[in-house]
């Protein structure tokens, strides 16, 4: 291959190479440079919540372990009716039968027999809700537990403004980002210049706690009553949902003039 052809391939191979980050550019040799971060906080309320809880239901017999979950789960959604929740922010979004035996160990004979018939039959159900009025939310959670409710498997307090908040704190991040290079440079008696790379990251936005089949819906309560009231739920008549934290953080490097 020729010369010419050689570099017309070089040229043609770097210009289909995607530019790796829009935020950064190569410092002219011997540059002189500031690499400094910068991260801020905005608490904001919750404006939704989503809940995740269990029916639970045991019988020796099949149908009737069925039908008392069934009636279980028909109590949980006729609370939340009357509780104003949608039916679109209803869903019953896990089912699970499992029939338990029990083995002698003793007994070999126990183990071989053809047919081995179930002590009792477990049916779970879970139910996904979308709270969009906050205020309700103990109400709801405590009627929950007295309409058919044994388990809490979480709950997460949300603000559907995410992105507005993060926009929010991106802008403070980089603003402190900015204010440190500046207190940098003119303490050294220079001047902050033009960014040559930034990055940026995110976190926050949601409260969330997660519970289980082994978890009791009571206990579950006391705790996510004690994490959000900040001591002994006892101690509190109301539970107060407070605030959840929306988290931005930079990292820039400036050239020094």
């Amino acid at each position: 291959m020729h010369a010419k052809s050689l570099l017309l391939f070089a040229t043609l191979a770097l210009s289909s190479v995607p530019a790796a980050a829009q935020f950064a550019a190569a410092p002219a040799p011997g540059q002189r440079s500031v690499s400094v971060s910068g991260s801020a906080e905005i608490k904001v309320a919750p404006d939704e919540i989503l809940l995740n809880v269990g029916v639970e239901t045991r019988h020796p017999q099949l149908e009737e372990a069925k039908k008392l979950n069934d009636d279980s789960v028909r109590g949980a959604l006729a609370l939340l009716k009357r509780s104003g929740v949608p039916d679109k922010d209803v869903q019953t979004d896990f089912v699970n039968i499992e029939p338990r035996y029990e083995y002698d160990g003793d007994n070999r004979a126990a183990l071989t027999r053809t047919r081995v018939v179930p002590l009792v039959y477990v049916v779970r159900k879970s139910i996904g809700i979308r709270l969009t009025r906050v205020d309700d939310f103990e109400n709801v959670l405590s009627g929950l537990l007295a309409n058919g409710v044994q388990y809490i498997h979480g709950i997460e307090f949300r603000t559907s403004q995410l992105r507005k908040h993060r926009d929010a704190a991106r802008a403070l991040a980089v603003q402190a980002a900015k204010e440190k290079a500046d207190a940098l440079t003119q303490a050294m008696g220079v001047k902050r210049g033009a960014v040559q790379s930034m990055s940026e990251s995110y976190s926050g936005g949601w409260w969330r706690g997660v519970g289980g089949w082994g978890a009791g819906g009571g206990q579950m309560m006391q705790n996510v009553m004690q994490s959000a009231a900040g001591g002994d739920a006892s101690e509190s008549d109301t539970l107060s949902v407070g605030q959840i934290s929306v988290n931005a953080s930079v990292s820039a490097t400036f050239a020094i003039e």
